[in-house]
């Protein structure tokens, strides 16, 4: 209660003053001048803010061209769409745009029914560079009747599927290009 009466008694203390900008020159409203000619309201806008020139975007907003492909997401938008494209023949069990994880359920392929393939693929930053995708793959051989066993993945493997990733999120951000 003391808090709503000092509270009350401080707003109306300050509800008599008038600004002083004769006392801070250029600080009225409309006194600002930006190359020599009085600012307009776009021109304060430009003026450089707490959250930077865009303001606060929470929501993705606007895209930046500069940033190699930004689009809202936590990582390179041409390296997430190229691995959910390169790994559509797979399930998917999980995909999050903003840690970069894609993470496929088991595939057997048609040609090899006694094996099956799991993926996890991380995609490690903004840029589009070659260090910016890992992928896991995980191999089992079938040894019984639902009995599946760890095995080896071929060295190539893992190379191959990010080389593809990678020639994939190229081809994107070209066609990106030419559409603009």
């Amino acid at each position: 209660m003391l808090c709503i009466a000092t509270l009350s008694a401080f707003l109306a203390a300050c509800a008599g003053t008038q600004a002083d900008y004769d006392s801070f020159p250029g600080s009225a409203p409309g006194d600002q001048k930006v190359n020599g000619r009085k600012a307009t309201r776009a021109d304060l806008k430009k003026e450089g803010t707490l959250f930077g020139e865009d303001g606060l975007n929470i929501f993705g907003g606007e895209d930046n061209k500069q940033s190699g492909g930004g689009s809202g997401i936590g990582v390179n938008s041409f390296l997430w769409r190229a691995t959910l494209d390169t790994l559509s023949f797979m399930p998917l069990n999980s995909a999050d745009p903003f840690g970069g994880v894609i993470i496929t359920d088991w595939y057997a392929p048609a040609e090899t029914p006694n094996e099956r393939f799991k993926l996890t693929a991380y995609i490690l930053g903004t840029a589009l560079r070659s260090d910016a995708i890992k992928v896991s793959v995980f191999r089992q051989v079938n040894v019984g009747p639902n009995q599946w066993q760890d095995a080896v993945v071929e060295g190539g493997t893992v190379t191959s599927l990010e080389d593809a990733i990678l020639t994939r999120a190229r081809q994107l951000r070209i066609d990106s290009a030419n559409v603009q």
